[in-house]
């Protein structure tokens, strides 16, 4: 238990340093080559592992090579879609639209499974709404369909779709093999799947100053321990109830938002992300 507590704890602070880094990176770099070079290191660091542990990669069927393959096209969409986001948006903004991820699952649950939802969960659906309501407010368009049409409110609810995917995704390979086989594969497939990007796109790459490649390396690592304590999260607790912790992180990314990009409305947005985290726990608990 104190293990998976320790894990939730680097989860939660870590990825929102990660969007901190990338969206301070994203006004000098591409969003693909940002991606790049932190799965880059990050497959460094587990050639390392690979040569001195001994996995028995032989033993995995087909399928679960596509699952692998599944996660690091969803994971490196996803993360790009996210870094293009916060280079034209705000951190604490986009950081709490990642609540609406519980409702993605049970819209999913709904049309997919025929689950109908709860009392509970409908209560839940209306507080994340509520919630973003009181952070879209601080916003030029407000609450209101014109929100929708920004470039960053879009680019952020498709990272929500890639991301939400890709967690059920990693925990089916989870299943399979253990957290960190599963980190490891997740590493190579995010470095192939950003290189090919990279290549599609025609990126040319950018000689990277001392001080970038600091925050590459920085964001590499807090990617590092987000995905592996995610993993170990994962392993013992549901998807669900997972995801609804996770968004304990917004709050941390309201608080960057405002000390490091001087973003405005602190109070504002901070009743509401803890609304939306109100409201994702009433829907996954």
């Amino acid at each position: 238990m104190l293990t998976t507590l320790c894990a939730l704890g680097f989860r939660i602070f870590s990825n929102p340093i990660a969007n901190m880094l990338q969206k301070a990176l994203s006004e000098r770099h591409s969003a693909v080559l940002i991606n790049l070079y932190s799965y880059g290191l990050l497959s460094l660091a587990c050639v390392v592992n690979v040569c001195m542990a001994d996995y028995n990669w032989n033993s995995y069927g087909f399928s679960f090579w596509n699952y692998v393959l599944l996660a690091g096209f969803l994971c490196t969409l996803g993360t790009v879609c996210l870094i293009k986001a916060l280079q034209c948006g705000e951190l604490s903004v986009l950081g709490p639209i990642n609540s609406y991820k519980c409702l993605v699952g049970l819209l999913f649950g709904f049309v997919i499974l025929g689950e109908i939802p709860n009392i509970k969960a409908i209560l839940g659906v209306l507080l994340i709404i509520c919630g973003s309501w009181f952070i879209f407010d601080t916003v030029k368009e407000g609450f209101s369909f014109k929100l929708f049409k920004r470039k960053d409110i879009i680019l952020r609810f498709c990272a929500l779709f890639l991301t939400g995917a890709e967690a059920a995704v990693l925990k089916k390979i989870i299943l399979i093999s253990s957290p960190a086989e599963c980190f490891i594969l997740w590493c190579f497939s995010g470095f192939a799947f950003s290189l090919i990007l990279v290549l599609l796109l025609k990126k040319k790459l950018q000689p990277l100053f001392k001080k970038d490649l600091l925050s590459i390396f920085v964001i590499a690592v807090c990617l590092g321990l987000m995905q592996f304590s995610t993993n170990i999260v994962f392993e013992k607790l549901n998807v669900g109830l997972s995801l609804a912790l996770f968004q304990l992180s917004s709050i941390i990314a309201i608080i960057f938002g405002y000390k490091v990009f001087k973003e405005s409305h602190i109070v504002k947005k901070l009743i509401g992300a803890i609304i939306m985290i109100v409201g994702s726990c009433l829907i996954l608990l």
